[in-house]
């Protein structure tokens, strides 16, 4: 089984990095931005932290919203499934 591996440069709070991975690079870009902005936003509301507290904020941030979106997520299936019961 061959791994086919993408290697994109993207800029994120101005510094650049290179991930590697099997997404498209397109994707790539698309997430590495959404994480720049986070980071972006982040440090306009606390400027007087160093760069390493901010990614940890934005981390934290991320790690948030996906919690959530992944309990919305696990609800509406239960919610899914309640009402395919109910019709059988």
């Amino acid at each position: 089984m061959s791994e086919f591996k993408n290697r994109i440069t993207v800029s994120i709070y101005d510094q650049h990095y290179t991930i590697v991975g099997q997404d498209e690079p397109s994707h790539i870009r698309y997430v590495a931005g959404l994480v720049d902005e986070r980071l972006r936003e982040i440090s306009r509301y606390n400027s007087g932290l160093d760069t390493s507290r901010k990614a940890v904020l934005t981390a934290v941030n991320i790690m948030d919203d996906y919690v959530k979106l992944k309990e919305d997520y696990e609800r509406l299936l239960h919610q899914l499934e309640a009402e395919g019961q109910k019709h059988d």
